[in-house]
Order: structure tokens, then sequence, then C-alpha cells
């Protein structure tokens, strides 16, 4: 229990700042702008690895504890706790954003969803987001399963991973948002419907198949190349 605790901690405060640093910046054209985004996603991985990471491994995204199921990191009794536990936390964030939002003059409204089309800054089509979502999470999936494969890289784990998904939300956040995390993206997508928006609901299969088709590569190309090299 305690591992599913630290999991829902965990993915709270990734949807929290990240999504809520999109939000309340106001996106892309924000304060923040694009780096400014992905910086917050990247650091609250950082923040959580080093806190909860000896715990529950801050998995805090149900991509990443697909891939160490198929990797036998991890048994399926865990990874249904684990991602109901994300799914919970994100949507408590969510929850917790928009209350803020509605307490702010004008009042914030956007959730820091994702989308594709008309939802997508530079209007991404379906495929494009399918496509671009896979790759984003292969790429996040490739340097988690790289650097926790060895002992010798453990001090410095949380912040290649914080490091890898502020990498990925650069070119990911004009496209779809950056998802890589079907958590993160299923919390704002239920508050948004919620709120009356139904547009992010509408879309959200995408990102949650998308990251769960990424993640599955990522462990399968993992173990190919890796088989007899890990220590």
């Amino acid at each position: 229990m305690k591992k599913y605790v630290a999991e829902f901690i965990g993915t709270f405060v990734l949807t929290l700042f990240g999504c809520g640093s999109a939000a309340i910046s106001g996106g892309i054209d924000g304060v923040l702008g694009v780096l400014g985004i992905a910086m917050a996603f990247g650091l609250s991985i950082v923040a959580m690895a080093y806190s909860i990471g000896n715990i529950s491994g801050c998995h805090i995204n149900p991509a990443v504890s697909f891939a160490m199921l198929l990797s036998k990191k991890m048994d399926v009794k865990d990874f249904v706790g684990y991602v109901v536990a994300q799914c919970l936390g994100a949507l408590v964030a969510a929850a917790i954003l928009m209350g803020i939002g509605s307490m702010c003059s004008p009042v914030i409204e956007g959730l820091g969803t994702n989308g594709f089309g008309d939802a997508s800054y530079v209007g991404l089509s379906m495929i494009g987001a399918v496509i671009v979502e896979i790759i984003l999470t292969f790429v996040f999936l490739m340097a988690i399963l790289g650097v926790t494969s060895t002992e010798k890289f453990s001090s410095v784990a949380g912040i290649v991973i914080g490091l890898t998904l502020a990498f990925v939300h650069i070119l990911g956040i004009p496209l779809t948002g950056t998802s890589v995390n079907p958590a993160r993206s299923l919390g704002p997508a239920i508050m948004a419907a919620v709120g009356g928006d139904t547009v992010p609901i509408s879309q959200v299969w995408v990102f949650i198949v998308a990251p769960l088709i990424g993640a599955a590569i990522a462990a399968y190309v993992w173990k190919f190349i890796s088989e007899g090299k890990e220590a």
C-alpha cells in the first residue's frame, strides 16, 4: 500500500505542477513558454524521484509501469495498483488545478490537456498525434530503462529521467501538449469534461493508447539490444 500511496503522490505532483504551469502561465504563448513548461514537468520528476524513488521506483506514469511489467520487473497485481494510484493522483491534481483556476480573476479554465487537430497548437492530425506520442514515449522509456539498468547510474537516474522528460516536452508541447503519460492526460481530460469542455475526453484515447504502444516498443527494443549487457 505504501508503494501505491507514493505513486499517487508522485503523479499528483507531476500533474499539478506540470499541467498547472502550462495552464496558469498562459500556455505556449504565456510567460513560461515551451521551455518553462517542459522544465516544470522535468523538475517534477526529479523532485519525486529523489523523494519516493526508494519506495515505489517513482513510475508515476502507466506507460512506465507497463514497460516494467513487460520487462518482468513488476507483477500484474502491482501494475494494476500502480495504474489506479497514478490515475487517481492525476485526477485529484486536475480537480485542485480547476479549483485554483476558478479562484483567479479572470477565471483560468485551461487544465494543460492534450489534443490534436484544433486542440493542437500547430493543428497536428490524429495520425500525426499517434505517431508523435509513440516516438516521444519510446525515447523517454529507453532513457528510463537504460539509466535504471545498472546500479552505477542510480545516483543520477532521477536527473537523467527528469531531463529526458523535459527534452521530449520541448518537441511535443506544440504538437500534442506532450502526454507520454496516460494518467497525466486522463485526469485533466476528465475534469475538463466536468467543466463542460468535452474535446479533451473525446481525444484522450490517443494519449492512452499511443504511450502504451511506445512503452511496449521500448521494452522489447531494450531487451533486444541489452541482452547480456545489464549489470
